[in-house]
């Protein structure tokens, strides 16, 4: 029970890997607020976590709003009294290439991953500087620390989150609060097996080290780290939980040459 009587706030959390950290801090003793912009969803994800007596809530939020977050925070604090973690995992994914990307979209991506986990960060963060305590965590993506086709507005929005959780951390550091990052590596979501066709998902399973996508549960584990007292002196952290992916770059040969690089059994 690593969380025993924290509160925390998870935004997107109504499937996908927000569910996975939203239940993870569930099982580990938190009281847990689902912030997403479905409504219903989150309030069924609610439901779902609540089943064994745990206290979750839910809200609808729309983080790029730019009220979201103080609404998100307040809600908090009427239900709990407190607001001791938040994750910032709400976003949207964007395939656009530089020259094709339209203002309005690439505004759209910027102020839903980058503006409103600054809201939802300055939000909460007023809060746990008067409590002297908090863990920020942001979701990032491998997008942000490499270039990609398609990634313009996307790798923009996560490189920005990831300086974001930099500066924070200073500015925050004496105040009690850590704020670091989560770097997801593929993970196989619901969202994951619609988007990634078979050639993808090899090219993946080829370039990850350890050969596998990875789990939302596996990413849970890391922000249930980074919440708990085992993190107390990190701070300003990129966790890159991807199997050496970003480690290994680009690995040769490619696929379907006859010499993998591994020894033959």
């Amino acid at each position: 029970m690593r969380l025993k009587d924290r509160v925390a706030i998870v935004t997107g959390a109504a499937q996908g890997i927000g569910k996975a950290i939203a239940t993870a801090y569930v099982n580990e003793g938190a009281r847990v607020v689902i912030g997403d912009i479905n409504a219903d969803l989150a309030a069924q994800t609610a439901s779902e976590l609540a089943k064994d007596g745990s206290e979750v809530r839910s809200i609808r939020v729309d983080v790029a709003d730019a009220t979201g977050g103080q609404e998100l925070v307040a809600y908090t604090m009427r239900e709990f009294g407190r607001v001791d973690i938040l994750v910032n995992n709400a976003g949207i994914g964007a395939n656009k290439r530089a020259l094709e990307c339209s203002l309005e979209e690439w505004e759209r991506v910027i102020r839903i991953n980058l503006t409103g986990a600054f809201l939802c960060s300055q939000a909460a963060g007023r809060q746990m500087v008067k409590q002297g305590y908090g863990k920020i965590i942001n979701i990032c993506s491998l997008s942000g620390q490499r270039g990609g086709i398609g990634r313009a507005p996307y790798g923009a929005a996560k490189a920005g989150l990831e300086l974001l959780t930099k500066v924070m951390a200073v500015e925050l550091a004496e105040e009690g609060i850590n704020v670091n990052d989560i770097v997801p590596g593929p993970i196989m979501t619901d969202v994951g097996r619609a988007m990634h066709d078979r050639a993808t998902v090899e090219a993946y399973e080829f370039l990850v080290p350890q050969r596998r996508y990875g789990v939302p549960d596996e990413i849970a584990n890391a922000a249930v780290f980074l919440a708990s007292a085992e993190s107390d002196y990190v701070n300003g952290h990129s966790l890159n939980v991807d199997g050496g992916f970003q480690a290994a770059g680009l690995m040769y040969p490619l696929p379907g040459s006859s010499d993998t690089g591994r020894e033959k059994q």
